[in-house]
Parts: C-alpha cells; structure tokens; sequence
C-alpha cells in the first residue's frame, strides 16, 4: 500500500510541477520533478525523478528510475538504474542492471554495471566496464570499453574501439559488414545473425505505404456516431440515477455549489491517474498495473462526462423553472 501511494504522489508531482523543482521523500524513498536541476543524491532507497534536464550525483542505495530531455548520471546506483530521455547518459556505478532508452545513449568510460546492460536509441555508446551480458540496439552502436559477458548487439552500422574487449560470446547483426579486430574478441567465439535488417527497414516502409489513410467521415456517418453516443450516454445516466438516485442528487447539488473547485480536482484526479501509466512502465512491477490504470482512465473520463453533463443540464432545465430533482420529473 505504502509504495502504491508513493507511486500516486510522484504522478502528481509530475503533472503538477512544471516550472519549479518539487521533492518529496516518502518510506525513504525520494521523488522530484519540476525543470532543470542539479541533485546531489544520498537516499537511502529508491530515487524517481522527472525534468526537463536531470543531472544526479551522490549515492542511492536503491534503484534509480530518471526520464528527462537531458539526463545525466553521476549518481551510484545501489540497485538498478532505469533512464528514458532523448540523451541519456551514465557516468557512475550501477550495482546491478542496467536500462536505458534515448535517442542517444551512454555508458561513459570509469561507469561499470555490475549486472546487464540493456541500451537501445538512435546512437548507442559503451565506453564502460559491463560485468554482464550486454544488449544494445541502435542505428550506430559504437563499443570501446570491456565486457565481461556476452553481447548481443543489431545495427544498421557496428563499430569497436581500440579499447573494445567481449569476453562471453559475441552475436550480431549488422546492415554493414562489421571489422572486428582479434584483440576484442576471439573469431571463434563470434556468431553473424542472419536476419536481414535492411530488410526489417523495407517492409516497415512498405507496410506504412499500402496502409489506408483514414478519410474524412460522411455526415450520415458522423450522425450515426453521435445518435450511438447519445445513447450510450444516456443509458450510463439513466442507471446511475435508477440505482444511486441519491448519490446523484449530492453530486450535482456540489458540482452546482462549488463548480471551480469540482473541475480542479477532477482536473487533478486524471493527471495522477494519466502520470500513473508512465511510472508503472518504468518498473517489471508495475507493469501489470498498466491496464487497470487505463482503464480508470476511461471510467473517470466517462462518468465524469455524463455527471457534468447532467449537472449542466439540470441547471438549465431548473432556469427555465423545471423540476430541481430528477425524481419529479
């Protein structure tokens, strides 16, 4: 329970702070999210943080989980370190595994992963030390630091440095024929995938070129749409109001009381549970969440629709003197 609502106040933290750095610490866990910022990390378990530019350092004793425009890693990591921005990169020791998407993604030389590492973005560097397996994936995946286990690397274009050393076995697939010097790994311990990505590239391209674009609905389309809502809608109303007639009444008697205050907060109720999809992304745990948060999402969105509607309606048959409970009508 405790860690759901740490999950749920970092969801509002996200959606809320947009011009100024917010923190929060929670069952030792620490959160952040706002703008730009530098933080120096001593946490005693886990970190979440949410900027435009993130740049940590210090220590965490638990995981780090960080999506950002621009993210920096200077920070140990006592667990695992989880990383989503459009530049990513990691400077420090992560204890365990390791998990980075971006468009550019690094493994900077003196980082060392004690477990996997896991990179996939447009440009892919490992300068570091991977205890692991290593498995990246990039349009350019450029390797030049020691890795102690196996490697599974695709790319349209595969390089390795001077420094460059694989240990385990070696499986690749590359659209360019890669040179691989002996000083980084035996011939015989290196395996060519076959699958042809330049092939991947093909049918992706092909696909989107025979897929139909959608067109300009007709009006009786368009109608039908409407008369199908309008009776979904009024079929979700007239339910509530036969079974919670009540529950109704005191709902739109407070929308009617205090309308600023009720969009607000039903304004902040769909950014928390909107924030909460991400954050369950960002962790095996989470995961599974993911549907149930979706489809909160969709029953808030929808009920809260046919109440507001009502309320509005209600308000306006009430102006032109109507009955003000629905059960006169």
């Amino acid at each position: 329970m405790k860690s759901v609502l740490s999950v749920i106040l970092f969801a509002w933290m996200t959606v809320s702070a947009q011009a100024q750095v917010d923190t929060l610490t929670s069952g030792e866990d620490q959160f952040s999210a706002g703008s730009s910022y530098q933080k120096q990390y001593s946490a005693e378990r886990d970190v979440f943080a949410v900027r435009n530019v993130v740049s940590t350092s210090g220590t965490v004793a638990g995981d780090i989980h960080i999506v950002g425009y621009d993210v920096g890693v200077t920070a140990r990591a006592g667990a695992d370190l989880y990383a989503v921005g459009g530049t990513v990169k990691v400077g420090a020791d992560v204890v365990e595994d390791l998990s980075v998407i971006g468009y550019s993604v690094q493994l900077e030389s003196g980082a060392t992963v004690g477990g996997n590492a896991r990179m996939l973005g447009q440009t892919v560097l490992v300068d570091g030390v991977v205890s692991g397996t290593l498995t990246a994936s990039g349009a350019e995946v450029f390797v030049n630091g020691q890795i102690n286990g196996d490697a599974t690397l695709y790319a349209s274009r595969l390089t390795f440095g001077p420094d460059a050393r694989i240990a385990g076995q070696l499986t690749y697939a590359s659209k360019e024929p890669a040179q691989i010097a002996g000083s980084v790994i035996d011939a015989g311990r290196v395996t060519v995938d076959d699958r042809d990505l330049a092939g991947w590239q093909q049918e992706i391209n092909d696909n989107w070129n025979q897929m139909e674009m959608p067109v300009f609905p007709t009006t009786l389309a368009l109608f039908k749409g409407f008369l199908i809502s309008l009776l979904f809608f009024i079929a979700i109303g007239s339910l509530f109001l036969t079974l919670m007639p009540k529950r109704v009444s005191a709902l739109r008697g407070l929308i009617a009381d205090e309308p600023g205050r009720t969009f607000l907060l039903g304004i902040l109720g769909l950014s928390v549970l909107f924030g909460f999809v991400p954050i369950s992304a960002l962790t095996i745990i989470g995961v599974p969440f993911i549907p149930f948060a979706l489809l909160l999402i969709l029953l808030a969105w929808t009920l809260g629709y046919v109440l507001a509607t009502y309320a509005v309606a209600m308000r306006v048959l009430a102006a032109f003197d109507g009955p003000e409970y629905p059960s006169m009508l």
